[in-house]
């Protein structure tokens, strides 16, 4: 007798299929849980507990911390689902912290929540899952996946304000043929209607809007704890080579920024470079902030290489626009030229690739910019 694929994509019966539900303590894990639970799943939630509490950053509602763990472990009883917490903290300070101070230190603008994807959540909780037995690692993010033929493709959210594909584009193939993601079409709105029905307790919990690990969005802090003597004065320059100021640290400035620079003109000016060899801060007019072409490293590809031949979209920042491009490959690089211009690129941010096809905008891949 054959058997129909479930919800998930899996020739299992949904009583057979055993799935492991990330579950971080927000409305939208807690609802995907509840979801895999109703339509009759085998559910074990993980919760993840990656830094140790303190009262400024708990204060802040952050996730995989203090009560967003008590609130896990609340929803799983309600459930009755059975629910673990693993203890990542050494795991998380190696994989994710230390990258986001060093990366600031270099005068780069990093991305926690890939690394924090491409690590813990997507690689160690992966290798759980699987000796686990799971059929599947369902998470709470907000993008599409479309299984055919035992492979799933990835594509951009259906509520765009939600859509997170943008920090997963560093999943290999092999985790994504693992993961689901059901929230992928649905509007939060919809979640939060299914969690009050479900009657959980996180049904209108405020979503976290700062990096877990960053208090207030105070970045200096963070790297001030880890790298006190990282907060030397240095130069602040024109295009010219000429000394305009002086600044208190090369962290405190991200490329295209504009406020903050305390420097007076008759013009506004822009962080235009951070060169960390010199410690110096490099501003200008706007108009030298537009870039054609960017240059990658470390690619991550999740579509064969000659799709990439023909003209494509990329995205440069989460909440940016989608660009035409075109993109030249050496090896585990790549160059992109940007059909128009885009302003404030900087190195540290990631590139993402995409491609739209009837079933939305699929995910191709990316990569890290260099410059």
């Amino acid at each position: 007798m054959t058997i129909k694929l479930n919800t998930l994509g899996i020739e299992k019966k949904p009583n057979e299929t055993k799935v492991v539900v990330a579950m971080s303590g927000g409305v939208d894990s807690s609802t995907v849980a509840g979801m895999m639970k109703k339509e009759g799943y085998n559910v074990i939630g993980i919760t993840l507990k990656l830094y140790d509490d303190t009262k400024q950053i708990s204060q802040s509602k952050q996730c995989c911390a203090g009560q967003d763990i008590i609130d896990a472990k609340r929803v799983a009883n309600k459930l009755g689902i059975e629910h673990k917490i693993l203890y990542f903290q050494k795991k998380f300070k190696e994989g994710v912290i230390d990258n986001f101070v060093d990366s600031y230190l270099k005068g780069e603008t990093p991305i926690p929540c890939i690394q924090c994807n491409q690590t813990v959540k997507f690689r160690d909780l992966f290798d759980v899952s699987k000796n686990l037995n799971a059929d599947a690692l369902i998470t709470g993010h907000y993008v599409k996946s479309i299984t055919e033929k035992d492979q799933t493709n990835m594509y951009c959210a259906i509520d765009e304000k939600r859509d997170q594909s943008y920090f997963l584009f560093n999943t290999t193939r092999e985790q994504l043929n693992y993961l689901r993601f059901p929230l992928g079409s649905m509007h939060k709105t919809k979640t939060r209607e299914i969690a009050k029905k479900l009657d959980l307790n996180v049904a209108e919990k405020p979503d976290s809007q700062d990096i877990c690990f960053v208090p207030n969005k105070d970045y200096s802090s963070v790297i001030k704890k880890f790298k006190p003597d990282s907060f030397k004065k240095g130069n602040i320059k024109d295009l010219n080579g000429n000394v305009v100021g002086v600044h208190d640290g090369i962290i405190n400035y991200t490329i295209g920024q504009r406020k903050g620079i305390k420097i007076s003109d008759k013009n506004p000016l822009y962080v235009i470079r951070i060169d960390s060899s010199k410690n110096e801060i490099i501003v200008g007019p706007k108009i030298k902030l537009a870039k054609k072409t960017i240059n990658l490293k470390n690619l991550n590809l999740l579509c064969l290489r000659e799709e990439l031949n023909n003209e494509i979209l990329v995205k440069v920042r989460s909440t940016g626009k989608f660009l035409k491009a075109n993109v030249d490959f050496n090896k585990d690089k790549a160059r992109v030229n940007l059909l128009e211009d885009e302003y404030g690129i900087s190195p540290g941010q990631a590139c993402v690739f995409y491609y739209k096809d009837f079933n939305g905008y699929k995910v191709l891949g990316g990569g890290w910019i260099t410059d």
